[in-house]
Parts: C-alpha cells; structure tokens; sequence
C-alpha cells in the first residue's frame, strides 16, 4: 500500500498524464482520465459560473454545495469556479450522455453536448469529493481535488433499475432515495412496476375501485411455499399528483420513468376491483399469496380492451417517457384453454396457440400505444417463444408476429432467444435473470457474478450489438417487505450493474472497482443506507 502511494506521489509531481486507474474513485468508471500535478481547493466562496442553457444543472450543484457549507453559492455568467458549459459540437465525440471534467488550479470546467453531459460531469465531480463532503455543513470546509481530465461516454443508452412495489409497497421517500443514487451512478430508467396480481398502485381517474380496492390485499404469504401468513393487512398506492411529483424529481436527475402496467397476466389486483374483467369470473380480492396466478384479464372480450385502453391514456398523459411497459410475462394458458369465449376468439381470428392469441392481443395494444406517438415494452413472453419449463411446447405455437416497434426485455429462456429477436430486427434490453435480479441472495448472485455480466451475450454477431440497448437490474419484492431489506438485496450490487452499463469492458476492473466502492460505502453509511457487507 505504501509503494503504491509513492508510487502516485512520483507520477503526481512528474505532471504526467495516466490512465484512469490510479487514486480517482469514481462509479461506474470512466472511459479516459489523465491526472497532472497539483491541486484545486474548492471553498465556501467558491462560485459556479453558468447561462441560462445550464440553469438546471446550476441550481442541482448550488444544492449540493449548500449541504456542505450551509450557504448557497453565488451563480454567476463568468468568472473563475466551477464552470457549466454546453457544446453541442461535442456531441459528435461524446453522444448525447457524455462529459468532460477538467480540474485546474484556478477553475473546474464540467461541459457536454447536452444538459444530460454536463448532469454526469456533476456526478463524477462529486465522488472526487470526500464521501463526508455534503454531510455536517461548515463554511470552514476545504476539499481538494486533483488536477484533472476526464473524458467519459456510457456503452449502452439503457441502464434500468427497476423496482416491483406492486407486491410490497414503498412509498416517496425510498423512491427518491433509489433514484438519488441512481443519478450518482449515472443510471437514467427507473422502471417502475406498478401493478400485479398483488396490489395496484397507481391512481386511475377513471377506475377508482383500481386502488380503492385493488391496493388493498387482507393478508400476505409469509414464505414461499407456505401457508403460514404475515397477519397484517397490505395496502398503498400513488396519487396522480404524487407520481407527478416523482416524476418531476426524477426529471432533475436526468431520469427516465418506464411505467409497466401488466397484462394481460398477473392482473389479479385490478380484477378484484372490476371482476367483470377476468376469465374466470371468481376473483373478488386481491390475492395474499405470490407465484403464477390463474386468473387474466379476458382477452376475447372488446370491454376489457377499452378499459386498458382508457387506462393506458391516463398513464401515457402522465408520464413524459416515450416508453410503456405492458408486462406480458407468466400468463396461464391452462385458463385460456378452459374458457369458450376465448377458444371462440382463437378460430375466429384463424390463431393457433394460447401464445398466438397473446401475441395478437399485444399488437392491438401495441398500435394503440404506437398511435399515440409512445413505444410499448414487454418481457420476451411477448414474442411467443416457449422459455417456461412448466409450459406445454403446444401452447407456444405461433404464426402471429410481433409487431417490430416492440422493445423486448430478456429475462428468461435460452440466451439464443436474444439472437434470434436481434435478427429479426427487434431492440432488446438484457435483464438475464440469473445474473440481474437484486431479490436473489448473494450466494446466487455475488457482487463478482453481478459485476460480471455483459448485456451482449458471447457469440452475438457484432452486427446486432447495437441492437442491444443495455440492461436492467431487477428489484422483485414479494419477499422483500421493508426499505431495509431492499436496500440491502440493492446494495452494492446497483454499483456493479451501473458500472456494466456504463463502462466500456477494456476499461472495467473488478480490484479497482472495489477500491472505488470502499469509498462509496462510506456515503451510504453517511445516509443510513442498509448495504450488504462481504
């Protein structure tokens, strides 16, 4: 440890530009640092210098600032400081997400091609930080920074994490707390799923009972495979105020929000609210155990398509991303097969499986989404494809072909799945479920085995990698009832799937990840983030 040290110190003196490798923790890693000789001293004078095209961005420092100093810094169009600069030209070297950071003795200059550029260049400045630098504000405080360049791009425009609070509900102020760590490590989807069979969190103008009785379930399961239960009723949802709210704080932090509201499976919840909607017509409550439910939505009946239809154009109002995840995964086709309104609908539409029928009910809610100028995502059931070991190979017979506008998450199945959705010409986001879903243990999933995934599988002809948009980390939350445990199954393993994400693989280095995590540990501990220690 202390060769190293000297090691820096000699470099540092030298004035020498290296790689990104040496005393500058940040995550995810950056694509090119170079770090020369000396120092900036960043104070309680010390102001930020922006325009009006960075105005946003400004006051997100200011606040940061604040927190260390008790004061908000002065905001001024010139000047020495910490300045905030848009270059459209840089575009063309850096994308859309891509910063410079340079660190002088006199200045600091975040700049970009984009608002979203300059928001990243603000993160990687912050973990040059001390961790207890935005805690226990003092206008005495120094922090000192090393000179430095970085030149930095994300590998893949889609770095989701998600998370389920259909069958445990959170509330606002654990969201806000994801998605402030989400923007610390330059993650930009939060995938929100926010209905199941469990329970319905969204308020629906239209449908009332979707929350006044679908958010409401008597009881909860108490483990897997179990019939004991937790004795406590279950119950939450967000107004459309609230989620505006949300929305407008994730909007500060340069994050996207993909709503998924599922169907035509695990729609229990709503269900129990309009039972009319159903196949079976037995469901009146909401379901207090997990797994795969029987009951879907009636996909032979026109009424329950203008319902989702009416509820799809409240969500789409709602929420500014172009992007609506409409589930499609474990749908029961045992159900489907067993009612004659449904079978009637199959030879009447000249279908020739349960999974045909699936697909022709998503391309009709495909163009309704498409129609008003948004983009529909689902799980890789949606294709068609047979990834369920319990599913009979007859079921998954089909002649239907997905509408191409389609985003496809993989979650389940042969990895060959994604080759062939690819070829076909489909984006797919890599959600592998084995190596991305934050409910499974450490021992399933370590940090290593996290750390280690690539959303381009190996064997992927290099001309489809673009067609892979990245990835996204899983948060299910049947058996993850409190914020402390969640936080716990999400760090730090979010750290590592920000970094895959992120980070082009030549410059991706497990060791030195760890030397960066130790830091951002610290902060976590700072914020009374429960985390999980090796």
């Amino acid at each position: 440890m202390q060769l190293s040290k000297f090691i820096i110190s000699l470099i540092l003196i030298s004035g020498v530009g290296i790689s990104a490798q040496a005393d500058i923790h940040i995550i995810p890693r950056p694509e090119k640092v170079e770090i020369k000789k000396g120092t900036y001293k960043l104070t309680a004078k010390t102001v930020v210098i922006s325009n009006e095209p960075t105005q946003k961005e400004a006051n997100y420092l200011s606040e940061i600032l604040e927190k260390a100093y008790g004061i908000k810094p002065e905001v001024r169009a010139k000047g020495e400081g910490i300045k905030l600069v848009i270059d459209p030209l840089l575009k063309n070297e850096l994308g859309e997400e891509g910063y410079r950071l340079l660190v002088q003795s006199k200045s600091i200059t975040i700049e970009g091609g984009t608002n979203t550029g300059v928001f990243y260049g603000i993160q990687s400045l912050r973990q040059l930080l001390p961790p207890e630098f935005e805690f226990n504000p003092d206008k005495k405080k120094t922090a000192v920074i090393p000179l430095v360049l970085i030149t930095d791009k994300p590998r893949f425009p889609w770095r989701a994490f998600m998370l389920d609070e259909s069958r445990h509900f959170k509330g606002m102020k654990a969201v806000k707390n994801l998605l402030d760590q989400m923007a610390l490590l330059k993650m930009n989807i939060f995938h929100w799923h926010l209905t199941d069979d469990q329970g319905w969190r969204i308020e629906i103008k239209k449908y009332p009972l979707l929350t006044s009785i679908g958010s409401f379930r008597k009881d909860t399961q108490a483990a897997r495979r179990s019939e004991k239960r937790e004795g406590i009723p279950h119950d939450g949802f967000y107004t459309q105020e609230q989620i505006k709210e949300i929305i407008a704080y994730a909007s500060e932090r340069d994050i996207q929000i993909v709503p998924e509201i599922e169907m035509p499976g695990h729609a229990m919840a709503a269900i129990a609210a309009y039972p009319w909607l159903g196949v079976l017509g037995t469901t009146t409550e909401v379901p207090v155990t997990f797994g795969k439910m029987d009951d879907s939505f009636n996909v032979a009946d026109p009424k329950v398509y203008h319902f989702l239809e009416e509820i799809l154009t409240e969500v789409l109002a709602l929420f500014p991303s172009k992007v609506v995840h409409i589930g499609g995964d474990e749908v029961t086709f045992e159900t489907w097969k067993n009612s004659a309104m449904i079978q009637a609908l199959i030879k009447k539409e000249g279908l020739s499986s349960p999974a045909d029928l699936q697909i022709y009910f998503t391309n009709r809610i495909s163009q309704f989404v498409d129609s008003s100028g948004h983009r529909m995502m689902g799980w890789n059931e949606i294709l068609g494809d047979n990834v369920h070991e319990w599913q009979d190979d007859a079921n998954v017979q089909v002649k239907q072909t997905l509408a191409k506008s389609a985003i496809i998450q993989f979650w389940k199945g042969n990895l060959e799945l994604i080759n062939k959705a690819v070829s076909n010409g489909y984006k797919v986001v890599n959600s592998y479920h084995a190596q991305t879903y934050l409910d499974y243990n450490y021992k399933t999933i370590p940090l290593t085995k996290a750390y280690s995934f690539d959303p381009i599988p190996e064997g992927l002809d290099p001309k489809y990698d673009s067609k892979i948009l990245g990835l996204g980390c899983q948060m299910w939350s049947e058996w993850i009832p409190t914020v402390q445990k969640m936080n716990l199954q999400i760090f730090p393993r979010l750290a590592a799937y920000a970094e895959v994400g992120w980070t082009i693989k030549e410059e991706k280095d497990y060791s030195k990840f760890l030397g960066s995590l130790s830091k951002l540990e610290k902060r976590w501990d700072l914020l009374e983030i429960n985390y999980h220690k090796d």
